[in-house]
């Protein structure tokens, strides 16, 4: 256990992606990267991202240096990821239980672990959301293929943060990073060890 843990905490790094950020080592149109946010030996050391966000999520995203770590990390269903999503639009209990049961959209099926409502701000609706694996812009699409009861438009997910990967939980300013913690890393291998993947690989979609 001890080497496990010792490998975990220097070998992964926990960073706030901010909005307007690609995560990509080098991006052909010059958009900014993750990488332009860290510091310069993060590409050196050959520390890569474990998953995806798109460019207008933010929230916690994991680098590791080890390579079978982004399999083992990323893999779906290995670690559920939660987030923080304002939807334009009243999201009604009906919502809530159709994205728990599947929503039909072009990609497919979509749907969430669980779902729950934080509270409302004018036309918006706070929310919290757990998925155990996510597509490429997985609840944007899920949400965009539901409508405003009273007004009948689609719903919009306007903000998307992710705050909690398996275990570990987003205590980080945006743009910050910094390196896991002991006690994280017993937490991580033991949800890990407790919910063995399915098989298919590791999963490549940014989920928001």
């Amino acid at each position: 256990m001890e080497s496990e843990t010792g490998s975990l905490t220097e070998g992964v790094l926990l960073f706030h992606k901010p909005r307007g950020v690609v995560v990509t080592t080098r991006d052909e149109r010059g958009r900014r990267t993750v990488y332009d946010c860290l510091p310069g030996w993060v590409r050196e050391k050959g520390f890569v991202p474990v998953g995806r966000l798109d460019r207008d999520s933010r929230g916690l995203l994991l680098f590791v240096r080890d390579r079978r770590l982004v399999e083992e990390l990323g893999a779906p269903g290995r670690h559920a990821k939660t987030y923080e999503v304002w939807v334009r639009g009243r999201v009604t209990p009906e919502h809530l239980r159709a994205a728990r049961r599947g929503v039909e959209s072009p990609v497919g099926l979509l749907h969430v672990q669980s779902a729950e409502v934080l509270g409302t701000a004018g036309p918006k609706t706070r929310l919290r959301v757990v998925l155990e694996e996510g597509k490429n812009r997985h609840l944007r699409r899920l949400f965009g293929a539901l409508r405003d009861p009273l007004h009948g438009t689609p719903l919009k997910v306007t903000d998307l943060k992710r705050t909690g990967f398996g275990p570990l939980q987003l205590d980080l300013p945006s743009g910050g990073w910094r390196f896991l913690r002991e006690e994280e890393a017993e937490r991580l291998g033991a949800a890990g060890r407790a919910g063995p993947a399915p098989a298919g690989g590791p999963s490549r979609g940014a989920a928001g």
